[in-house]
């Protein structure tokens, strides 16, 4: 029995939601570096200059991180939900554990930054989102 596109979805929204929260704090971060003079407008014109401080750049390439790899998360959750025969019953299983390991990466990324952490997590994260891809593909050979 395929799982209901609520129950595929439901992952879906709460990264994008993370994705927006770590987008606010990225505004903040900004916002909070002009107001005390460490940032101008200037320094975004072709990306970040190397002025931009750390803990500014550091949000910035987490959210990015959250707009990479994430859409091949999100293209396969609407494939799911469009083809429900590609979805076993593993799938909002393994949706929620790739949506868990982006938000443990996003909070080792914007806390303590350990790299080794943070590879142990994200490559955890690639492993998940590769078993959904490689068990739909598995499915689709089999219909």
């Amino acid at each position: 029995m395929s799982p209901s596109p609520a129950a595929l979805l439901a992952p879906v929204f709460a990264l994008a939601f993370w994705t927006f929260l770590v987008l606010l704090r990225l505004a903040f971060v900004r916002i909070r570096a002009g107001l005390c003079g460490q940032i101008s407008p200037g320094d975004f014109r072709l990306g970040e200059s190397p002025q931009v401080p750390a803990p500014v750049t550091l949000v910035n390439r987490n959210y990015m991180n959250l707009l990479e790899l994430p859409v091949l998360f999100y293209a396969l959750s609407l494939i799911l939900v469009a083809q429900p025969a590609l979805a076993g019953p593993w799938a909002p299983g393994l949706q929620w554990a790739y949506v868990g390991l982006r938000i443990v990466h996003s909070v080792v990324h914007q806390s303590y930054n350990n790299v080794l952490h943070r590879l142990a997590v994200f490559a955890a994260s690639n492993a998940v989102l590769v078993t959904l891809w490689t068990l739909a593909a598995l499915r689709l050979a089999g219909t």
